[in-house]
């Protein structure tokens, strides 16, 4: 097996268009645009870079935190870091975090090219735990992933994915075959991608690429370029802007993620351009065309995790965490603080990211697909809420 050994510990302590959609399947188990301005370095005074969560027998609560005290290099697939909880696996582009009181982490991690996904966690080996078909040319294959709405009572898991035929979304659970939920999903030879994550009120939430045609994303007839929102049999969810139209917004080109709070009262989801990376309030049955922030840099805005007063987006291109003030309201309030940007402080490139907790989300590195990768690349890592700075608060 290509997954060596690593090193384990116990429990973390976490402190610190109107279209009906085609190829659905039923089952029956059960703001005003806000300028770039380059951001600033992020000082001592901004905030520090977020502790990592200890493990038994480091320092003493109070004592030096992770970001202050070297950690050795990794040897093979074993990495001392200690927010680092799966290793060498390839191109980690989708992470779902698994129902969790904040004492460890397990999550589910899956590989954009293979289509294997792995039950990952803060003291064991990955485990094999699905293997789906996917076409991975251009940005396709598995990039999405999301527990069912009533994950406790079926164990149920939605991946979104390419095929050979289409973009589509498919649910699984551990050791059966996954089944079709929503098909015909247009597909191009670029932006393939989407995204996906369970609404609050047990509907599914989609974003899905404009498949190489700029034009779909505005086309209300199209699947291609849109927040898509249905029940978990495929069906579009009952009171959506269109009753008979999975649509509930329109706009995207190659989305990178999107999160929300808890009670699904603030929803985001990130994009990509041609000339810009952007980051959305998703509003219903409204066109995705007034960013809550942009960035002419383009670092590859991918997940994000919105932390209450700061919304934390990953990148996949400059390989940071750029962390967005919000105000009281929920709009943007200042410059983004960059966190987990360098060799010594970061993990490179990021690809998905998934909230655990209040102050913790997983992530997952694609450094083996276009970055610097080191021997225990691929990984999945905790990430800590970095502490506001107070230019995000009214």
């Amino acid at each position: 097996m290509r997954r060596g050994p690593r090193r384990s510990w116990s429990a973390v302590v976490l402190a610190c268009a109107v279209v009906v959609p085609a190829g659905c399947a039923d089952f029956d188990d059960s703001t005003a645009e806000t300028d770039w301005r380059s951001a600033p370095e992020l000082s001592a005074e901004a905030g520090p870079q977020p502790q990592l969560p200890e493990a038994e027998g480091s320092a003493e609560p109070g004592g030096p935190s992770t970001s202050q005290t070297p950690v050795p290099p990794p040897e093979g697939c074993t990495d001392y870091d200690k927010a680092v909880i799966a290793t060498c696996l390839d191109t980690v582009s989708a992470v779902a975090a698994l129902p969790s009181d904040g004492s460890s982490v397990t999550a589910l991690a899956g590989e954009r090219r293979s289509g294997e996904v792995f039950l990952v966690n803060s003291d064991g080996e990955p485990q094999e735990y699905a293997t789906l078909d996917v076409e991975p040319t251009g940005d396709g294959g598995l990039t999405g992933l999301a527990l069912s709405p009533t994950y406790a009572e079926d164990g149920l898991v939605f991946a979104y994915l390419t095929t050979a035929e289409d973009n589509r979304i498919v649910r699984f659970a551990e050791g059966q075959e996954p089944q079709p939920v929503l098909t015909g999903i247009p597909k191009g030879a670029d932006h393939n991608r989407g995204a996906l994550l369970a609404g609050a009120d047990g509907s599914l939430l989609v974003a899905t690429g404009d498949a190489g045609d700029a034009a779909a994303a505005a086309d209300r007839t199209s699947l291609a370029g849109k927040i898509l929102r249905i029940d978990p049999s495929g069906a579009p969810a009952g009171d959506n802007p269109a009753a008979d139209s999975a649509v509930y917004a329109r706009g995207l080109h190659a989305p990178g993620g999107m999160c929300g709070t808890e009670d699904g009262s603030r929803l985001w989801v990130t994009d990509q351009t041609a000339d810009r990376d952007a980051v959305y309030r998703i509003e219903a049955g409204e066109e995705l065309s007034v960013p809550a922030w942009t960035w002419k840099d383009r670092p590859g805005v991918s997940g994000c995790a919105d932390w209450t007063d700061m919304l934390a987006v990953s990148t996949e291109q400059a390989g940071n965490i750029q962390n967005l003030p919000l105000t009281e309201d929920g709009s943007v309030g200042g410059e983004p603080q960059v966190t987990l940007d360098g060799e010594d402080n970061g993990y490179g490139l990021l690809g998905s990211l998934d909230q655990v907790t209040g102050d913790v989300a997983v992530a997952g590195t694609i450094n083996k697909d276009g970055g610097t990768p080191v021997s225990s690349d691929d990984r999945v890592v905790l990430i800590v809420r970095q502490p506001a700075s107070g230019s995000g608060r009214d």
